[in-house]
């Protein structure tokens, strides 16, 4: 095999593995190891005073951490082309979650139709971060569609598009700052001033691979409501970036995102994001689940194609 397309082959085995086999749930797991070292030191550092201090310095920390060891790691296999081909390939398919994505997601549509409301609603919590136990079946399958949209950029498109520039230990510096961000980064009374810095490492990383996800939406679709939606509703979210690939899906399933939702706790009067506020359906689900994997297989092709010609 040729050694300048090494990057290349550990991409498309490294997504390959992702598309066949996810992330089953007893194997470890990189971000399992991430998510217990910042339990563990938030519990430690998250009190007294000073909290915005030390959670800016431990945020830094846990990304160089993440990059460095993932360096190190990289640099310790390049002597030989079969061994990096295939740690390569295994750390691609950890740092991608399309599979799991889509795997729970319908999760959440089978339990709901099968076994009821209350079922739908314990199968959500494990996907999204508001209170589900009030929702009715169009807020679980609203929820879904949402977490479908926002997750595929963090989840996906944002950990390839660092892999692209940077390899693997930019892809899982990328990693650590999404689970940070997924554990303290909220403006709750806990949170707001530990995980200040983390929330916004997390805007600035995902503020490209949030407008890509929505334009290559928009492109695998053809669906020019979905361009109009994102010029329209993109900047409406309360996050800088999620409202961006949920505005292009509102815009192809021509459907009405957003509102009030409690989120730890706290009723959050999110905005609306789309027009039509028509009852979503589980047909809507299965249709932003082939996006997902139309998106993932072009963001792919286009890497590919880059590694390719430059």
């Amino acid at each position: 095999m040729h050694t300048d397309l090494l990057p290349t082959y550990i991409l498309v085995i490294g997504f390959l593995l992702d598309a066949l086999i996810g992330d089953p749930y007893s194997w470890p797991h990189p971000v399992k190891v991430f998510g217990n070292l910042i339990y563990w030191s938030e519990n430690r550092f998250n009190q007294g005073q000073k909290r915005k201090q030390k959670g800016a310095l431990f945020a830094i920390a846990c990304i160089v951490f993440a990059f460095v060891v993932f360096n190190l790691i990289n640099r310790g296999i390049q002597f030989n082309f079969w061994l990096n081909l295939i740690v390569g390939s295994v750390f691609v398919f950890y740092g991608l979650a399309n599979h799991m994505l889509i795997k729970e997601s319908l999760k959440v549509l089978w339990r709901l139709e099968k076994e009821g409301v209350e079922a739908g609603r314990n199968q959500l919590k494990y996907i999204v971060g508001r209170d589900t136990s009030r929702l009715n079946p169009h807020q679980i399958r609203t929820a879904v569609l949402e977490t479908l949209s926002e997750n595929l950029s963090d989840g996906v498109i944002a950990p390839l598009f660092y892999y692209a520039i940077g390899g693997i230990p930019l892809m899982f510096a990328y990693k650590m700052i999404n689970t940070l961000d997924s554990m303290i980064g909220y403006k709750s009374e806990r949170y707001k001033q530990f995980g200040m810095l983390a929330a916004k490492i997390d805007d600035v990383a995902n503020f490209i691979p949030a407008r890509l996800t929505a334009l290559l939406m928009v492109l695998v679709t053809f669906n020019f409501r979905g361009l109009k939606y994102i010029l329209k509703y993109g900047n409406q979210h309360a996050s800088p970036n999620a409202g961006y690939p949920e505005s292009a899906l509102a815009g192809i399933l021509n459907c009405r995102f957003g509102g009030p939702n409690v989120y730890h706790g706290q009723l959050m009067d999110k905005p609306y994001i789309g027009e039509n506020p028509r009852e979503v359906t589980e047909k809507d689900i299965i249709k932003a689940a082939w996006v997902n994997v139309g998106v993932s297989v072009v963001m792919v092709g286009l890497i590919v194609s880059l590694f390719y010609f430059v």
